[in-house]
């Protein structure tokens, strides 16, 4: 649960494939660009918005609370 994993590149762990696959950066970027990025996944296990590292998790609350 604790390893190092990679979220980039060929050998990117399969969750982090996964969530960048259903979700880009804002721009279009596929990468996770820096650490800390936050994917917001529903009830169903859909990814339901993808946060930039830099969003603090007091500004992912309104959509957390809409989901709820």
């Amino acid at each position: 649960m604790f390893a190092k994993v990679d979220v980039n590149g060929d050998g990117a762990a399969p969750l982090y494939q996964w969530l960048k696959s259903e979700q880009t950066e804002e721009d279009g970027t596929v990468d996770i660009p820096w650490n800390f990025a936050k994917f917001l996944v529903n009830k169903n296990g859909e990814v339901v918005k993808r946060f930039h590292p830099k969003v603090t998790p007091e500004e992912i609350s309104a959509t957390l609370a809409s989901l709820l």
